[in-house]
């Protein structure tokens, strides 16, 4: 049990990392949550697979393979930057129930199985790549909360008035990071979903827009937290976040290929909007 306060907007709340349990059995509130995510994110995805021209059937098997494959990369990431600790406890590397899930690893995971499903189903990769992105943004955007009822993912003391206090905190108020996380997700969803009903060119434009929406954000605010993962070398005397590097490279990457393929088109995202009367003017869409 927490008590979590945000003294500057007089707000206090009592939570319990524990939803309910049956003896020793126990399901928690971060669980439920991710869950909760990831169901909506593919509700989602079922309603916009026709507008991505992505056979239904085969996106959710691209989703099925890719939440394994992505289970199995936040781990191994989050393992492989603390090799020492878990070199000396070989036995806790497949404990997941005790924390330590990366989300770059799940995103790099879930991507790789996604792709390689899709590839042997014979599915265009770039479009299932702009509807997982959406999911993704869903799915981050929820599941983030999950750290506030387990008190991680924060950031470092400040005096802003939305600093968060717990007894994690040591009881002074830090940057609430997953709350700042979860809302430019939501916010990012709203603005990709929008781009993709309206201005989309080209398959693979709103995947390359969440690198750099999701990059900038991350680069930022992994430079808040407390509970990075570091590269096991230094750079002019300076430890590197692995999470701040690769948003800094994944930013930079998103935004080149945005502009190298800029007068890239696709004719069925014009078909679908001609069809559909979006951006045609009444009457003018169906030929």
């Amino acid at each position: 049990m927490y008590n979590v306060s945000f003294p500057g907007l007089g707000l206090d709340f009592d939570i319990n990392p524990i939803a309910f349990s049956a003896g020793s059995f126990k399901i928690h509130w971060y669980g439920i949550i991710i869950a909760c995510g990831l169901i909506l994110a593919m509700i989602y995805a079922y309603f916009s697979a026709p507008r991505f021209n992505v056979d239904r059937n085969k996106l959710f098997d691209c989703v099925l393979v890719g939440i394994v494959t992505g289970v199995i990369g936040a781990r191994a990431y989050y393992v492989l930057f603390k090799l020492d600790y878990y070199i000396a406890h070989p036995n806790e590397i497949i404990m997941i129930s005790n924390g330590g899930l990366a989300i770059y690893g799940g995103i790099i995971g879930a991507f790789l199985g996604g792709c390689i499903t899709a590839k042997i189903l014979k599915v265009k990769i770039l479009p299932i790549l702009d509807i997982a992105v959406l999911g993704f943004l869903i799915g981050q955007g929820i599941g983030r909360w999950g750290n506030f009822f387990n008190q991680e993912a924060f950031g470092t003391v400040t005096d802003l008035p939305w600093g968060m206090v717990s007894e994690n905190t040591n009881m002074e108020p830090v940057h609430p990071c997953f709350l700042y996380e979860s809302l430019w997700c939501l916010l990012g969803f709203v603005i990709l979903h929008f781009l993709s009903k309206r201005f989309q060119k080209y398959a693979g434009q709103v995947f390359l827009s969440y690198l750099v929406w999701y990059g900038l954000e991350r680069m930022i605010v992994e430079g808040l937290r407390t509970d990075s993962l570091y590269l096991p070398w230094s750079l002019f005397g300076a430890q590197l976040r692995v999470s701040q590097l690769l948003s800094a490279v994944i930013f930079i990457t998103g935004i080149v290929l945005l502009i190298v393929f800029r007068k890239r088109k696709d004719s069925f995202y014009d078909n679908y909007r001609r069809k559909k009367g979006i951006g045609f003017g009444k009457g003018k869409g169906k030929k």
